[in-house]
């Protein structure tokens, strides 16, 4: 009797349990990386839309300097078309102060940073007293000097350099303000020491008096802007760098909106690519005949037939999914909806600038009519961008709404599927899949006992039978005389 042959048809049919669930495993798993993958491409088109929320995105105005020697310009979200006068009057400028001379050290030769004074005294920089001890370095003063300003007004930077043995001692900000003097004084502070000013501005004098720092002004419009602690300053939405007093000159601010449409069509773009491959995973038909392959199954199959069965299998994996069927239907909601914030009369909804969906069979793909937005973004800029990055109580911009919408799309897929990046995944297909591989683990431990089971039942039989066949035998033999 074949018994290993018996056994083995036996357990195919005890197994036939355990198969059916290792495919709705395998199938699980499946299911799980189609929602992750699809979950990074919501989270990417996600990243894409940030930009639609932002005011800085539709900055369509542009502008440059007609004297880029005194000033360059550059708009911001609040510029406004126009031509306007500007003149840098003066520019901000910190104070600064230089040794004169070349310093040398006790030996007489051109001091490094490493070497000490050699003399002891006091620095008072606008009121603030440093010491100087005669064994500090000029590195050590350098920083003392710094450490010591830090919380004054004006703070400073210095430095002592080897290459010219010179201190270089300047203000950390800019502006009028910023003015200080030096003077250096005995240990006593009761007198001026000229050997301690040799050893920092080595001018010949013991007082660094008026070390003068300026703000910076401009004319805007025949309107002072003054008092400028910075080169840099934005009026009516155009900021202006100052590089140079000059002449006055006229910069023009026209609307420019390629910027911007050139933004909305990339993301439409991306939107359109990644909306068609979700309505195409959710009408996607199911085999339910064609299921995952075992690896006994597989034995008996070429590759191309393995292949060409697993398409099959994997076909519909999210089908109808509810998760993507409420995601879809939010975010056409989140474009096509009017802004419920934004004043009658002004541009509240994407159809007014050319931005439209097809029918419903098309999963809500957005279609451009580009001369018409781009004639929005020219004539109307401002009102684009209201109608795209609003936030407040009373609604939201398509823009702020689209984002929203796909980071909770982000947030309920993984929910569902977890993601591959994650350390802690406790999702419900990752709950699924951790219960079918312990029922998996009960089902092999139970099928190992049944086998256990048959072999000692068919080693019995098989004994059992010997000794009825030797039986048989001294039966014969005793009985019937061996005949």
């Amino acid at each position: 009797m074949d018994t290993e042959s018996i056994v083995k048809d036996m357990m195919k049919i005890q197994k036939m349990p355990l198969d059916k669930l290792m495919q709705q495993k395998t199938f699980t798993e499946w299911q799980q990386e189609a929602f992750r993958d699809t979950n990074l491409a919501m989270k990417n088109l996600q990243t894409s839309a940030s930009n639609l929320r932002l005011q800085s995105s539709f900055n369509s105005y542009g502008a440059t300097s007609p004297a880029p020697n005194s000033f360059t310009v550059a708009t911001t979200a609040n510029a406004m078309s126009g031509s306007y006068k500007v003149q840098v009057t003066s520019v901000a400028s910190g104070a600064k102060l230089n040794s004169t001379l070349g310093i040398t050290n006790t030996a007489g030769t051109a001091a490094k940073s490493t070497d000490q004074i050699g003399v002891a005294g006091k620095i008072n920089v606008s009121g603030v007293s440093i010491d100087v001890a005669s064994t500090d370095t000029f590195a050590d003063i350098a920083k003392n000097l710094q450490d010591k300003t830090a919380a004054s007004v004006p703070a400073l930077r210095a430095s002592f350099d080897n290459t010219t043995s010179r201190f270089f001692i300047a203000t950390k900000n800019m502006g009028a303000d910023q003015a200080f003097t030096m003077e250096f004084k005995n240990v006593d502070g009761t007198a001026t020491s000229p050997a301690l000013a040799n050893k920092i501005i080595n001018n010949g004098s013991d007082t660094a008096a008026g070390i003068g720092a300026a703000d910076g002004e401009i004319m805007f419009d025949n309107i002072k802007v003054e008092r400028l602690k910075t080169n840099q300053t934005t009026v009516n939405g155009v900021t202006i760098n100052l590089l140079q007093a000059g002449s006055e000159a006229t910069i023009n601010v026209q609307s420019n909106p390629e910027k911007p449409l050139a933004m909305i069509k990339d993301f439409v773009d991306k939107y359109n690519e990644t909306i068609e491959t979700l309505q195409k995973q959710l009408v996607e038909k199911r085999y339910p005949d064609f299921q995952p392959l075992s690896d006994e199954q597989k034995k008996d199959m070429t590759e191309n037939e393995i292949e060409l069965w697993e398409d099959k299998a994997r076909s519909g994996l999210l089908r109808n999914d509810p998760v993507l069927k409420s995601a879809m239907k939010d975010l056409r909601n989140a474009f096509m909806d009017s802004v419920g914030s934004i004043a009658d009369g002004n541009i509240k909804h994407l159809s007014q600038i050319g931005i439209n969906t097809g029918n419903y069979t098309e999963g809500g793909k957005l279609f451009i009519d580009e001369a018409k937005l781009s004639a929005a973004l020219t004539d109307k800029p401002d009102e684009v961008m209201a109608l795209f990055t609003t936030r407040d109580a009373a609604g939201n911009g398509v823009g702020a709404r689209v984002y929203d919408t796909l980071n909770n799309v982000v947030k309920n897929l993984s929910e569902k599927a977890g993601s591959s990046s994650s350390s802690v995944d406790n999702s419900t297909l990752s709950k699924k899949i951790k219960q079918m591989n312990d029922e998996i683990s009960r089902w092999q431990d139970r099928l190992t006992r049944v086998e256990d089971r048959y072999w000692k039942q068919f080693t019995a039989m098989e004994k059992a039978l010997s000794q009825m066949n030797s039986q048989s035998a001294w039966m014969q033999q005793n009985m019937f005389g061996g005949a």
